[in-house]
C-alpha cells in the first residue's frame, strides 16, 4: 500500500458526503441532511447566465480571472459591504474565492503557523476543525451549551486564551445552532480580541437567512478594521451553491497573503460564477426574501413538530437548520441517526458531526420541501414511539 500523509490520515470522515451518496441512490428516504438551498438558483440570474454565454467573446468567461477577483465584481462587493453590513470596505482589503470554504482555509492558512491556536465554536460548522488542523496549528474548542441558547460566552473564551492563541472564529448566523449573536456579545467577543491582539474570523454564510432580529457585521464595529476577516458567500443568499463563489474582507497584509495562497492552490475563482455574481448583487431583495420567507415557514412547523414528538429543539433565529436534544433516549447520535435513515427512510446528521460536545444532539434541515418535511415528521414520530 501506497503511504497516506499522517495530515489526510487524521481528518475526520464526513458523514454529510455519504447522506447525499444515499439519498441519491435511493429515493425513498427523504433527506433533511444537507444544508443545501432546495431553491434553484433566481431566475434573472440564470438568464444572465444565458447572456453572458453567448457574448462569450465580448466577456471572454472562458478565460482567467486575477487571483484576487474580477475588478469590477470586488467594486460591486466594496457597494453590498457598505449596504448591507456597515463595512467601509476597500476593493484592495477584498478577495473573491471559490466558494467560502476556500475563504476559511485559505485565511487561516495565510494567519497562523505551526502549533498557534485558533479558539472554534462548538458545536459548530465541521471544516473549521479540518481547515485549521491542514494549516498545521490547534483547533481549542470553545462548549456552547443549550442552557445558554448555544451563544458564545466571553467568560469562557477568556479562560481559553493562552501565548499561543491567535485568532476567534466567529459564525452567525451559526451552523448547526441557528444562533444570531447580538450586537452586546459582539461588542464583548471584538474587545477580548483586541484586548489579546486576536484575529476575529467571522463566519457569515447565513447573514440574509434571519427571521427575529438581524445581522451584525463584526467587521463593522469601529477599530476593528485590523482585527477582523469577514467570510462570505453567494451559496446560501442567492442559491448559487454550484457556482463555487464566496469572498473575504480583511487587513490588506492578510488579503496579500490570501492572494498568494489561492494562486497555488485554485489560482482564481470560475470567471463566468464571477460574472454572475456581480448580477447577484444588484438583484432585487424580493428574490432573497420570497426564499427566507419560506425557510421561516418551514422553521416554525418543524420546530413545532419536532418538540411535539419528544425532541427538545430551540427555535433557531437564524440559517436553515434545527439543532435538536435526544439525550432522552440514551443512544449516541451517530446511532439513532443511523437507525432513523435505516427504519424510518429519514437522513439527518449527527451532533458529532460538529465536535464533541454536539454529541446527543442531531441536526434537521428545513432546506427541503415543505411537504417533504411533514412527511418526515410524521417518519420521525413512529420511529420515536418505537424507541420509547
Amino acid at each position: 500500500m501506497r503511504h497516506i500523509s499522517e495530515r489526510e490520515l487524521q481528518l475526520p470522515d464526513a458523514v454529510i458526503g455519504k447522506l447525499l451518496g444515499l439519498a441519491a441512490e435511493d429515493k425513498s428516504i427523504i433527506s433533511l441532511g444537507p444544508g443545501e438551498p432546495d431553491f434553484e438558483t433566481p431566475k434573472p440570474l440564470l438568464q444572465y447566465l444565458k447572456s453572458i454565454i453567448s457574448k462569450n467573446k465580448k466577456l471572454r468567461f472562458t478565460h482567467y480571472s486575477p487571483s484576487e477577483g474580477r475588478t469590477d465584481l470586488r467594486e460591486a462587493i466594496v457597494k453590498k459591504l457598505k449596504r448591507d453590513n456597515k463595512i467601509n470596505a476597500d476593493i484592495d482589503n477584498i478577495i473573491v474565492t471559490t466558494g467560502s470554504q476556500e475563504a476559511i482555509f485559505t485565511t487561516l492558512l495565510s494567519t497562523l503557523d505551526i502549533n498557534e491556536q485558533v479558539i472554534i465554536p462548538n458545536p459548530g460548522y465541521l471544516a473549521y476543525l479540518p481547515a485549521i488542523e491542514l494549516s498545521d496549528a490547534v483547533p481549542v474548542d470553545l462548549e456552547l451549551r443549550e442552557e445558554e441558547g448555544f451563544e458564545i460566552n466571553p467568560d469562557r473564551i477568556k479562560k481559553l486564551i493562552n501565548k499561543k492563541t491567535r485568532g476567534i472564529i466567529v459564525n452567525t448566523p451559526s451552523n448547526p445552532t441557528g444562533t444570531v449573536l447580538s450586537k452586546k456579545l459582539l461588542e464583548e467577543i471584538a474587545d477580548i480580541a483586541v484586548n489579546n491582539d486576536l484575529y476575529i474570523f467571522s463566519d457569515e454564510a447565513y447573514e440574509k437567512l434571519i427571521y427575529d432580529s438581524k445581522h451584525i457585521s463584526i467587521g463593522s464595529f469601529n477599530g476593528m478594521k485590523n482585527y477582523v476577516i469577514t467570510l462570505q458567500t453567494f451559496s446560501k443568499s442567492y442559491a448559487m451553491c454550484g457556482f463555487r463563489l464566496g469572498y473575504a474582507h480583511g487587513p490588506r497584509n492578510v488579503i496579500d497573503a490570501m492572494k498568494k495562497s489561492i494562486h497555488y492552490i485554485t489560482l482564481a475563482a470560475p470567471t463566468l460564477s464571477q460574472l454572475v455574481g456581480i448580477k447577484a448583487l444588484s438583484l432585487p431583495n424580493k428574490h432573497i426574501e420570497k426564499m427566507r420567507k419560506e425557510y421561516d415557514r418551514r422553521r416554525r412547523f418543524i420546530v413545532k413538530r419536532l418538540n411535539e414528538i419528544g425532541l427538545r429543539t430551540l427555535e433557531p433565529k437564524g440559517a436553515f437548520y434545527a439543532f435538536s436534544n435526544i439525550k432522552d433516549f440514551n443512544l449516541k447520535s451517530s446511532v439513532f441517526a443511523k437507525r432513523l435513515l435505516n427504519e424510518a427512510k429519514v437522513a439527518v446528521v449527527p451532533g458529532t458531526e460538529f465536535g464533541r460536545f454536539g454529541e446527543g444532539y442531531i441536526r434537521f434541515s428545513y432546506a427541503t420541501d415543505y411537504k417533504l418535511i411533514v412527511k418526515a415528521m410524521d417518519r420521525l414520530e413512529k420511529f420515536v414511539k418505537r424507541l420509547k
